[in-house]
């Protein structure tokens, strides 16, 4: 470092002179003492780098900037225009302003959690969603972990440790992040015994993999993926009289789950967890936070005396859920109690339900200001495209949908310049999230209900990368 370098750096105010200037009391308000002065640091640390002597008002405002920027949630709010609507990497379902209530009530408030108020002591959890949950169902009992892998988990941890539980190979699924049947199995110390192959399993396969080590008999439901063709399997009203005939336990994982029949809004019916006590099994278990629309959550419902064994397992205080889910929960499961107007209260029904119409003129109503913030460089059209619930619920069912498609206007570096847009997009305050395909950034508006957030939002777009 040359001199005069050495003598400019010497005019570099010292921590102490930043933090007692005037500008410096409103961040010691907002941030306190050790983030300010640990940030003043680092500014004066690459000034030194920089060779460069910024006055006292500079360094605040750019600790200031630095400050601002940890402190934001990595948790950001999102459109989502992907086109599903209960998307597993954003979240899945939105929940009901019912359950936002409740949930901000337990968090504000000491609560009644795990006590007894006419009794004046100890009480159990479950109580709190026991009754609806065994109403909405027909089950006899019911209790709650944090999601349905860890409610199979439990169950086969309880009934089938050291034994074996018999599953048909074409049930052997893969849920999100490679997480398989095969592998919570062996984590809940039962022994998998696979009958029939992929695409057929008959009942005399069950039958025959029956024995004294047997624990359990598990169906899963294959929410996430559809075998067609030459297919056979077992429906659970066989398996149940084969269960009972044998004296052993039938296991249904209904995976995502639903309360309600789905057809009434225009899907295709996706078997129902009153259903699938209806046909006999013992346990059934499903998802809280997929089709049902509440928060995460694992459900076990049916036969009282496993549900009690379930909850003598010491996994289950492991796996329990805490006292802002279960009300969020609770005041979900309540809206299901008037079905005629679950879809005006729960987003993900209402979402799923929008007629195609209504979606293309919010199309239509955004197409000139969208064309206009993005410019000559990209043709933006109305298109019909298609949505999908998600999550690994009814995977083959698309949803008439429509939506913008932005294009580049020169088929030279299309590919790049979407590629870049679609960055741009997920830089914006919040974050917009489409998808490409049919060389175009497709913004599925299924999920869209406030325009004037969203074009507000686009504001702030920044298209200069994408176009360099």
């Amino acid at each position: 470092m040359d001199q005069p370098a050495k003598t400019s750096l010497r005019k570099l105010p010292s921590v102490d002179e930043v933090t007692r200037a005037a500008g410096a009391a409103v961040l010691l308000e907002q941030y306190g003492r050790q983030a300010l002065v640990a940030a003043v640091r680092d500014v004066l640390a690459a000034a030194r780098t920089t060779e460069s002597t910024p006055a006292i008002d500079a360094i605040l405002h750019e600790a200031d900037a630095r400050l601002a920027a940890k402190s934001r949630s990595k948790l950001k709010p999102v459109f989502n225009l992907t086109g599903t609507v209960v998307h597993t990497n954003l979240g899945r379902a939105l929940v009901a302003e019912a359950a936002i209530e409740a949930a901000t009530a337990a968090m504000r408030n000491a609560v009644a959690l795990e006590f007894d108020l006419g009794e004046g002591h100890r009480g159990d959890r479950d109580d709190l969603i026991r009754d609806l949950l065994c109403e909405l169902t027909g089950a006899e009992d019911a209790t709650v972990v944090n999601n349905n892998a860890a409610a199979v988990l439990l169950v086969l941890n309880t009934l089938a440790k050291g034994k074996q539980a018999i599953v048909s190979r074409g049930e052997l699924i893969e849920i999100g992040g490679a997480f398989r049947m095969p592998e919570i199995m062996s984590r809940a110390g039962a022994k998998l015994v696979e009958i029939g192959t992929t695409n057929r399993t008959h009942k005399k396969d069950y039958a025959g993999a029956i024995g004294p080590k047997t624990g359990l008999i598990l169906k899963v439901h294959t929410s996430n993926y559809r075998i067609e063709g030459f297919t056979k399997e077992v429906g659970a009203r066989e398996l149940t009289a084969l269960a009972r005939e044998k004296k052993v336990s039938l296991v249904n994982d209904l995976g995502s789950g639903t309360l309600i029949d789905l057809s009434r809004y225009g899907l295709t019916h996706e078997p129902t967890v009153k259903e699938a006590i209806a046909e006999g099994a013992d346990l059934v278990t499903f998802s809280g936070d997929k089709l049902l629309g509440g928060p995460q959550a694992g459900f076990i419902v049916g036969r009282k005396d496993l549900i009690a064994l379930v909850k003598k397992n010491p996994m289950k205080r492991a796996l329990r859920i805490d006292k802002i889910r279960l009300a969020a929960l609770e005041a979900t499961l309540q809206l299901y109690r008037d079905p005629g107007r679950l879809a005006q209260k729960m987003p993900t029904l209402r979402l799923l339900a929008r007629p195609q119409k209504d979606i293309e003129a919010t199309a239509r109503r955004l197409l000139s200001d969208v064309a206009a913030k993005l410019g000559d460089a990209f043709a933006v059209a109305v298109v019909p495209c298609d949505s999908q619930i998600g999550s690994g619920a009814l995977p083959m069912e698309k949803v008439a949908s429509a939506g913008l498609a932005i294009r580049p206007r020169t088929v030279k570096g299309a590919g790049r310049v979407l590629t870049s847009l679609s960055n741009a997009m997920r830089r914006l305050p919040t974050p917009v999230v489409g998808r490409i395909e049919d060389n175009a950034l497709v913004l599925d508006l299924r999920c869209l209900e406030d325009e004037a957030a969203f074009l507000a939002n686009l504001a702030a777009l920044d298209l200069r990368h994408a176009l360099d």
